[in-house]
């Protein structure tokens, strides 16, 4: 008796074996290569006795691509039939078994001609969805030639001016289902190449700064960094007028002049200090335009040579502290005894100050040192009594501050100012030649500035919290390492100042919560005990924990984006300067620090050497679109390191040596994302000031 052979459709796809057993309801199928399944006979779809089944299989294969889709649409029935129907229709009537699976294999592997119905039955597609479908078919094919072509350049050594366009897309935002990304990673894959060497290869990056920067506007700044038109705020006018002489301490350039200092009642045995800073609270409504502008960009941006600002030049031109002017301002005075230094109250107005001077610390470090300041050497600049007593009360400030800490803080390292040979006001393009220049941290300036902000912000971070109005507050439980300073809206101790509570509020040019807690301050002024009820953010309001979500994470980009971009000035150096050997102290097993330069990086051979030991290593590989800088160990030198930080900012740096390296979302190439750097919560505006244009 000759073997019995079945066609079963399987989910989809179609198989033939021979016949076991036939119990009515099911069988028993043996396939080619040995597996017996067991099928339920609504699926089978054709019985045979001849060819066996992989001849019949391979019959039906070639004579399904031989099937003209389009004469089988137009001799397939109306309505619904079966596959055996169309081959006795396409071929003839006697249409054998093979045919017969040829038309099934057919039918199931053409959707846009023919819907599937049923096991085995199917109906005619309409003609305006043959049509459709057919149009789209072909303009897939020729996407695939066209991705196809844009690979061929790219391997060639050519970059397509589509993938020119979508650069910063295909690297960092893909759409996976784009020509222009399918292409560069057609091209990787057939050169064996990573996607970044590929494309510069090809022309596409031409120059690492501009590569860099264009990189940070595509993620930030989509829509560019200009402003649209806008009012430019009058305010001040009719506020009272202090009766002070105020100055402020910055950076030569920096134009955001956001706080000034005065003293008041030397030689009298009380002395009042005041803060001053800008208002522009008292111009900017909340949900104005302009505020909707400073959300939107959360603070400003620092780089060397350059900066976008958070609000518009004319904006901030009508609120900084420019010397000759009287400047609308909130002030906080705090009342010291001249002899003890113990506070005896403060007092917080708005009102204008006129400010006497602009001095920029760049150009006075060198004469307003700690000898000029205690009497043990001339004091040759102006306000040298204003600044010798601030200067004393920010050294007893600080001793307080260290009590409650624990310990002191340590300023063992310098900061570092990057400056451009360019005057000309333009944007760098990454040729200029750059000098960098060390600037000890906790220098007499530095320390009365920050002292004086950390001072302001403290003491209107209690004030706020008496009288039960919300704010943006900064607090860190403890000093232990991995303990990160955390933004809420509850005044908790901040342990890495030593302070009860802290929050920013001394930049309100330059960051959103600052002007955020200037409007919440105001309110505390105007209204005092009824605070609570006329500020604009009332407790627990949900767009004072979004404005916190947004500026934590925006706030995080910049931060990051500036450590990569002073890297790659950094890098600069290096190589304008024929740097070969550099001198670094271990702060971490295989990380090092070099001992003149902002840098850190990784040192093969240093991982068994103990945190502090000093090296000297050799400049083999610098990178300017990875932002990575490899060396060699040359020598392990006699003599430890000075002081190092404590672990926990072992820990930043060496996120920080992370931070800037070139993170892609292309999975070639791939870095740890770039974790956020702690701001130096006391000295924020020196520091901003020293990385202003």
């Amino acid at each position: 008796m000759a073997p019995m052979y079945a066609l079963f459709d399987d989910a989809g796809k179609f198989h033939a074996g021979r016949v076991l057993q036939d119990a009515g309801s099911a069988l028993h199928i043996e396939l080619d290569s040995g597996r017996r399944v067991k099928v339920k006979s609504a699926v089978v779809l054709l019985r045979f006795e001849q060819p066996p089944p992989a001849e019949l299989l391979a019959r039906a294969r070639a004579e399904a691509d031989a099937i003209d889709l389009d004469l089988a649409w137009q001799f397939a029935p109306e309505g619904d039939f079966g596959f055996g129907d169309l081959a006795r229709e396409y071929f003839d009537a006697r249409a054998g078994v093979d045919k017969q699976a040829a038309a099934l294999l057919r039918l199931a592997e053409a959707p846009h001609y023919f819907r599937r119905v049923g096991k085995g039955v199917f109906r005619k597609a309409p003609e305006e969805t043959v049509k459709a479908a057919l149009a789209a078919i072909e303009r897939r094919k020729k996407i695939a030639e066209q991705i196809d072509a844009w690979a061929s350049e790219l391997i060639e050594g050519r970059c397509p001016d589509a993938v020119r366009e979508q650069l910063y897309r295909i690297l960092f935002r893909p759409d996976k289902n784009a020509p222009e990304y399918k292409a560069v990673v057609e091209a990787a894959r057939r050169s064996q190449a990573a996607p970044l060497a590929l494309l510069t290869r090809a022309g596409a990056i031409a120059n690492p700064y501009q590569f860099h920067w264009r990189r940070f506007l595509f993620e930030q700044f989509p829509a560019g960094t200009g402003f649209a038109p806008h009012d430019v705020p009058v305010l001040g006018q009719t506020l009272p007028l202090a009766t002070v002489q105020a100055f402020s301490i910055d950076d030569s350039a920096t134009t955001e002049i956001d706080d000034a200092l005065s003293v008041q009642g030397l030689g009298s045995g009380t002395v009042v200090l005041g803060i001053h800073i800008a208002a522009p609270g008292l111009a900017i409504a909340p949900d104005s335009a302009l505020d909707r502008v400073a959300r939107e960009r959360q603070s400003t941006v620092y780089m060397p040579g350059w900066k976008i600002t958070m609000l518009p030049d004319d904006v901030v031109a009508a609120c900084t502290l420019e010397a000759g002017r009287d400047c609308a301002a909130l002030s906080l005075y705090v009342s010291f005894d001249e002899a003890t230094l113990e506070p005896r109250g403060h007092e917080t107005r708005i009102e204008r100050v006129p400010v006497a001077a602009n001095l920029r610390h760049d150009r006075l470090d060198d004469a307003v040192t700690e000898a000029a300041l205690t009497g043990s050497a001339p004091a040759a600049f102006d306000f040298a009594a204003e600044l010798a007593f601030a200067f004393r009360l920010a050294g007893a400030l600080k001793a307080r501050r260290e009590q409650l800490r624990g310990k002191p803080e340590s300023f063992t390292r310098p900061d570092y100012a990057f400056r451009l040979d360019r005057d000309d006001g333009a944007e760098p393009d990454g040729s200029e030649r750059v000098s960098i220049e060390p600037r000890r941290r906790g220098a007499p300036l530095d320390l009365i500035v920050s002292e004086a902000m950390i001072l302001a912000n403290s003491t209107w971070g209690g004030w706020l919290a008496e009288l039960g109005v919300p704010g943006v507050y900064r607090s860190q439980a403890s000093l232990a390492p991995g303990i990160k300073v955390r933004m809420g809206t509850k005044p908790l101790p901040h342990a890495g100042l030593g302070v009860p509570q802290y929050l920013w509020a001394t930049s309100p040019l330059r960051r959103a919560v600052d002007l955020a807690n200037q409007w919440q301050l105001i309110a505390c002024v105007r209204h005092g005990r009824t605070a609570a009820l006329a500020a604009p953010f009332k407790p627990k309001d949900a767009a004072l924990f979004a404005l916190i979500s947004a500026f934590d994470t925006c706030y995080g980009a910049y931060q990051a984006f500036q450590q990569g971009i002073e890297r790659y000035w950094t890098l600069r150096w290096l190589e304008q300067n024929g740097v070969t050997e550099l001198d670094a102290a271990v702060i971490k097993p295989g990380l090092v620090r070099a001992e003149t330069l902002p840098l850190v990086l990784p040192l093969a051979g240093s991982e068994a050497l103990a945190r502090g030991t000093r090296v000297r290593l050799r400049v083999a590989a610098i990178d300017l679109l990875t932002l990575e800088l490899h060396g060699t160990l040359l020598a392990r030198l006699d003599e430890r390191a000075a002081a190092l930080e404590d672990e926990a900012e072992a820990e930043q740096e060496a996120a920080e040596a992370a931070a800037g390296a070139l993170h892609l979302a292309i999975d070639v190439a791939e870095q740890a994302p770039a974790d956020e750097r702690a701001p130096q919560e006391g000295a924020d505006t020196v520091g901003n000031n020293a990385a202003a244009v």
